[in-house]
């Protein structure tokens, strides 16, 4: 066993950090010391792991000095200011935000992907991708490898769990409301996410496309080491509580059969081929993704409207392998290390 480190989780009260503490628990991750941090409304609070009660701390007055590892999920506001402290303090800070993952000084890691950047980590950070571009990461890498890709058509299912537990309560609330006839008032959504689906995720920006879309254009091309793949994102809000699905259209620079891309994902790392051309012989966010840790794919087929084309359908739980997973994964590397 390695010998134990000191960790930090900053925004431990929150769905990513108790799926983090999670995650830590069951992959036997070896702790020295634990801290978990949130704001000072949560300061106080009781968190259980391994069986015994440890208290919330302030993150505004904690000292980061002799933490080894702190895994950050509170926001891009909270990791731009805190984040480089505790690089300073000699921690490596895993961001789980979009605060640092465009900077050419800090990799962009998925585990299973491009393990091998988080060596290279001037500031002493290293960035946890968007949670859709995560998933789509571990299923286009062993076909970028393959035969290189040149163009992602992609459209997002993505869950409300990625929005925050208040957009889980305002599903619940509003599907509860509907049921019992009556109003049901969007708060989180800018309009009613039970029984529907909304085409919008992130700010609006020049270009039409949202930020949230963006993030899949600049993080793919970073990720994959190559500018001149291009992405054509549409992201799409539907009401399911966990787990993002991506309907997946991409031309590829040499043509590969999708009988070849089915076995390249059989044996890729992270990855759970569901692929049977039959009722149910797919995987979906609640019968697959939700609570578990690989990233689902099927419906692999090739594209009858392009020469090169392949499509696939891809499902993974959003806050676990999205966010908590993958950065206790990125923990380990460094650990090796």
């Amino acid at each position: 066993m390695k010998n134990p480190v000191n960790v930090a989780v900053v925004g431990a009260t929150g769905a990513v950090g108790e799926a983090m503490l999670k995650v830590l628990d069951e992959r036997d991750f070896p702790i020295a010391e634990l801290h978990l941090l949130a704001s000072a409304r949560s300061a106080g609070e009781k968190i259980a792991f391994k069986g015994r009660g440890i208290t919330v701390q302030d993150l505004a007055t904690f000292d980061p000095k002799g933490v080894d590892i702190a895994l950050f999920s509170a926001g891009g506001d909270i990791s731009k200011d805190y984040g480089p402290k505790f690089a300073e303090a000699g921690a490596v800070v895993i961001d789980n935000s979009s605060a640092f993952r465009y900077l050419d000084d800090v990799p962009l890691v998925v585990s299973e992907v491009n393990p091998e950047a988080a060596k290279n980590r001037p500031r002493g950070i290293i960035a946890n991708p968007n949670c859709s571009t995560m998933q789509l990461m571990v299923a286009l890498a062993p076909i970028q490898r393959e035969v290189g890709i040149e163009r992602i058509n992609i459209a997002t299912y993505q869950s409300v769990s990625g929005t925050g537990r208040r957009a889980l309560e305002e599903l619940g609330r509003q599907t509860a409301a509907l049921l019992n006839f009556q109003d049901p008032k969007p708060e989180v959504y800018p309009v009613q996410i039970a029984f529907n689906v909304i085409p919008h995720g992130g700010d609006f920006l020049d270009n039409g496309y949202t930020s949230e879309e963006m993030k899949l254009v600049w993080e793919t091309r970073k990720i994959l080491g190559d500018d001149t793949i291009q992405v054509n994102p549409t992201v799409v809000r539907v009401p399911v509580f966990y787990g993002h699905s991506e309907a997946v259209h991409i031309e590829t620079r040499e043509k590969i059969s999708a009988e070849r891309a089915r076995e390249l994902l059989s044996t890729a790392p992270g990855i759970e081929l569901v692929d049977e051309r039959k009722a149910g012989g797919y995987p979906t966010p609640v019968t697959h993704a939700s609570g578990n840790d690989p990233v689902y794919v099927g419906r692999i087929r090739e594209d009858i409207s392009h020469p090169r084309g392949l499509s696939l359908w891809v499902t993974a739980d959003n806050i676990r392998k999205g966010a908590a997973l993958n950065a206790v994964q990125l923990a380990e590397l460094v650990l090796a290390e």
